[in-house]
């Protein structure tokens, strides 16, 4: 599990996640993302190279978002990774998070 921060021109913090976003990372996981929705107004995640996410990263997504809205910050999916893609579909929260599912060209079918 790695996570990258940095300001988009926009003045949004946006944070790449890459690995495994689940149950084995979850304390971690949890930490950081609360740590930035409470910190930043706007906080972008970048899921797009989320190897493998599980029904706890989903929770902890789901938690994240919620933490957002109690705040009235914002909290954007901006890359979705197929597995994060799939996750979201399967619970059919597409709605919840609010933001569009972009399928890369080569996954097109």
């Amino acid at each position: 599990m790695n996570f990258t921060s940095q300001t988009t021109a926009e003045g949004a913090t946006r944070l790449l996640v890459e690995g495994e976003f689940g149950i084995y990372h979850a304390t971690e996981i949890k930490q950081r993302l609360l740590e930035d929705v409470r910190a930043n107004a706007v906080l972008e995640l970048d899921l797009s190279h989320v190897s493998e996410i599980d029904t706890a990263g989903f929770q902890l997504l789901a938690m994240a978002k919620r933490e957002s809205q109690r705040l009235g910050s914002v909290l954007r999916i901006v890359g979705h990774s197929t597995a994060v893609r799939e996750v979201i579909e399967f619970f059919n929260m597409v709605a919840f998070f609010g933001d569009p599912l972009v399928i890369p060209a080569g996954e097109q079918g």
